[in-house]
């Protein structure tokens, strides 16, 4: 016997009214305008009302949603096995089954995962920052050599980067962001190993360090590929607002592991979540080969057609080589230059900040160790309640009808002006409080989490098509300050013992130029660069 189950009249197939609202994730509740399809081992099947009377009771119904009513009409579903849902439910995807983001639109689900992934990028990123101090006590190593096992992350990081956006481009940023979390968690797990035998472990961080560079392109393929213009914003600080999570996260819980646990149980523990990570991802992808249901069907003019290319069409391309992307047209364009110099600009500041950070709480304010460390957790712990304002400024700004451009160089420029004022306020001898001097550099910091609305959605505004391979190119370049800023802040620190010059004053430099370059250049206007390498 058919079973009953509420549904919305205005999700009837019957009279589909000439327009709907989109759905999101974030902007909840929504209606979507979308046809009821019943599994079929042959054909699919429309879900009919089962009386005539139910039919007029809808012709009504559909008339009450016009005027901004929703009301609920029951309807028969032969496939349901007698229980009755609401359309509350249905609205959010959600149908009384565990767990309860079963139902959830599938690129949510893969929005959601992404962004843990990079919780846990930034975890195995700051883990060998903490457990460097009692490995070199425990191998005898002076700061050279622990300088020399921190950097050589950077050396696998900046090499993967136009690589991963190739492979991105070519099997799908989801693929690549897999076997990228793989790569980098069995690495993790196998630094205690090796900590003993130098050229392996320098190898070890150098996997990390290619798992982790992939990431990234691999990311903003999947954004540009699964996320409509008008949630781009909102998914691509949720993804990369991670990060700043990792980082707050792996700082908290790497102290009392390695305390209670020893240095080692630091890169066991966070290999495994990698390791976890990455086989939850396979049964998502298991989800959605067998097929995607109603609630994860979304409708999207901004949404390109490409995003529907099938993983066949990906191996076809294999084909191809590195001549087939456009490279001439990429470095033609006035606003691919834009993006490198600003993605060098805002790196150099990141980097440097991040590992010298600490050891200016220390010895310029006076506090100590344990002070220090804590107090370095609030930059990135601002940082996580920044993203969300930024991506909702942007996002909101957009819908309202201003240009696309304008608001990634406004969310860009406050990324960029806001950490130069702070820097250059705690670079003066104004007679503040060390707490004070905290807050103004954990501001200025947090704020440029903006970037993540400017800089880091440009790409796919530009290119959903190219997307990744544009960010590689700009990850590429971004990745040089980790390898050569964070030495030369120690040399010129060395050489003039004045934090304001050798930590402050390169930032703030590149800060105003990077600035100056991105409203000068920059633009998110759509490239044809397949065209235009003819």
């Amino acid at each position: 016997m058919a079973s009953l189950r509420l549904m919305r009249a205005d999700e009837l197939c019957l009279l589909p009214r000439p327009t709907a609202s989109q759905s999101s994730l974030f902007n909840t509740p929504f209606r979507a305008h979308r046809t009821q399809l019943a599994a079929s081992k042959n054909r699919p099947k429309f879900r009919v009302l089962s009386s005539i009377r139910e039919r007029e009771a809808a012709v009504k119904e559909n008339e009450r949603v016009a005027k901004g009513e929703v009301p609920l009409v029951p309807v028969r579903d032969p496939d349901d096995s007698g229980r009755v849902s609401s359309s509350s439910a249905d609205e959010v995807g959600f149908d009384g089954k565990w767990p309860p983001w079963k139902n959830l639109p599938q690129r949510y689900k893969l929005i959601g995962t992404t962004s843990l992934a990079f919780v846990i990028c930034n975890m195995d990123k700051v883990n060998l920052s903490v457990a460097i101090i009692p490995m070199s006590h425990q191998f005898g190593w002076n700061s050279s050599v622990a300088g020399l096992v921190q950097s050589s992350f950077f050396w696998g990081y900046a090499l993967s980067q136009l690589p991963g956006g190739w492979l991105a481009k070519i099997f799908g940023g989801r693929k690549v962001l897999e076997i990228g979390v793989l790569v980098w968690s069995l690495a993790t797990a196998l630094v205690p190993v090796l900590a003993g035998f130098m050229p392996g472990l320098l190898l070890s961080r150098i996997l990390v360090g290619i798992g982790e560079g992939v990431s990234p392109s691999a990311a903003t393929d999947l954004i540009a590929r699964k996320m409509p213009l008008e949630e781009r914003s909102r998914a691509v600080s949720f993804v990369f607002g991670g990060l700043s999570v990792g980082s707050v996260t792996g700082l908290l819980l790497a102290p009392p592991l390695i305390q209670n646990f020893g240095w080692e149980s630091v890169f066991y523990l966070f290999g495994f979540l990698g390791i976890a990570w990455y086989f939850g991802f396979q049964l998502i992808e298991q989800e959605e080969h067998k097929g995607p249901s109603v609630a994860s069907v979304s409708f999207s003019r901004s949404q390109p057609m490409y995003m529907n290319r099938s993983w066949d069409t990906s191996l076809k391309e294999l084909g191809g080589t590195l001549k087939d992307v456009p490279w001439k047209a990429f470095f033609k364009t006035p606003a691919v230059w834009a993006m490198i110099y600003t993605h060098f600009c805002g790196s150099w500041g990141h980097y440097t900040c991040l590992s010298w950070l600490p050891t200016y709480f220390s010895e310029e304010l006076n506090l100590n160790l344990t002070e220090a460390a804590w107090v370095s957790i609030l930059p990135p712990l601002a940082s996580v309640f920044v993203t969300s304002v930024a991506s909702q400024f942007a996002d909101n700004l957009i819908s309202n009808g201003t240009e696309i451009t304008k608001v990634r160089k406004i969310c860009q420029s406050i990324a960029f002006l806001a950490p130069a004022i702070c820097m250059t306020l705690s670079s003066v001898d104004l007679g503040l409080e060390p707490w004070e001097v905290v807050g103004i550099l954990t501001g200025g910091l947090a704020l440029s989490s903006f970037a993540l609305s400017g800089l880091y959605c440009t790409h796919q505004d530009m290119s959903p098509e190219y997307a990744s391979i544009l960010l590689g190119i700009t990850n590429t370049v971004g990745a040089v300050p980790g390898i050569i800023g964070v030495a030369l802040t120690g040399f010129v620190l060395d050489s003039t013992h004045s934090w304001s010059i050798s930590l402050f004053a390169p930032s703030i430099f590149f800060y105003l130029t990077g600035t100056i370059v991105w409203l000068s250049f920059a633009s998110s206007k759509p490239q044809n660069f397949s065209k235009a390498d003819r």
